[in-house]
């Protein structure tokens, strides 16, 4: 009886020892991370939803939003190494992107290279979508591809998903 407690024991030891191996590889949780890692750098506001009429393109206002302390590159970035903001929609998707107009950027400077001048969106800004759509209803999955900064350094490209419920009648 006695080396069946003994055995428990040190399974019960290995057990918690496991335990805590493993809470020392698990990532940090939120609270713990930057600010930029909590929030998207860029939010989608609107629309949701939007009723075209179908095989016409039209025109649609997709309105976005760059997180405070945060610039994004314009759709035309003033070096050609910078990474353009741009909007498509998936081939499949019932809906055609027949063009985009982007807003023109804002020139800024940076404090570490005040004679570089850039071209980014900051705050709110919209892109002027022409779509095209078959009838019905399409829930279409649009993409946002830009490269967030601060004044100091530069996030990982990303690509956001803009879903929007396009009804073609």
């Amino acid at each position: 009886m006695m080396r069946n407690v003994a055995r428990i024991s040190v399974a019960g030891l290995f057990g918690l020892g496991s335990l805590l191996a493993l809470a020392q590889i698990v990532p940090t949780s939120p609270q713990n991370r930057p600010a930029v890692a909590r929030t998207e750098a860029v939010t989608y506001l609107f629309p949701e939803q939007v009723t075209i009429a179908s095989g016409k393109p039209s025109q649609v206002a997709l309105h976005f939003r760059v997180g405070q302390g945060l610039h994004i590159n314009s759709h035309m970035p003033s070096a050609d190494y910078l990474i353009p903001t741009d909007f498509s929609i998936p081939d499949n998707a019932g809906v055609k992107l027949s063009g985009a107009e982007y807003p023109e950027g804002k020139i800024i400077t940076l404090p570490f290279d005040p004679t570089t001048k850039l071209s980014v969106y900051t705050g709110e800004f919209a892109i002027e979508a022409r779509i095209a759509a078959a009838p019905g209803n399409h829930l279409v999955k649009a993409k946002l591809h830009y490269q967030a900064c601060d004044e100091n350094q530069c996030l990982p490209p990303k690509t956001i998903t803009v879903p929007i419920d396009v009804i073609g009648k």
